[in-house]
């Protein structure tokens, strides 16, 4: 039986310290990262420029972090993969496939979410 640690200020500071870790890891080992970044940076000025709504805000917001959460998890799924199996096998493949599918499958659904939100601003 285990017993259940107790909460400590400094153990979610750690907390933070890692997954700020698994960002710097995301970032510097997947290129596509840096063109969510670029992608989000340009939405966030567009969103500025624009001066969107409130509403529009979150709806940015929730697309946005959907592509960053794909991201770090087909990350994470890749080096986990590579750990279990360094040779090559066709099923991790197509996990990794399936997992990068997941990325494409937000991002696109993020630029439909950003096309409705925009589309009063850019033409009205």
């Amino acid at each position: 039986m285990t017993t259940a640690r107790t909460f400590s200020f400094y153990g979610r500071l750690r907390s933070f310290q890692y997954a700020g870790r698994g960002v710097a890891v995301m970032l510097a080992s997947q290129h596509n990262s840096w063109i969510h970044a670029a992608a989000t940076a340009v939405v966030i000025l567009a969103g500025l420029l624009l001066g969107i709504s409130s509403s529009g805000w979150c709806l940015l917001t929730l697309a946005s972090l959907s592509v960053w959460v794909a991201e770090a998890l087909n990350t994470a799924f890749e080096l986990l993969c590579d750990v279990v199996s360094p040779e090559f096998h066709p099923l991790v493949k197509k996990s990794k496939d399936v997992a990068a599918g997941a990325v494409l499958l937000s991002a696109v659904g993020a630029a439909i979410v950003g096309a409705f939100v925009f589309e009063p601003y850019l033409w009205h």
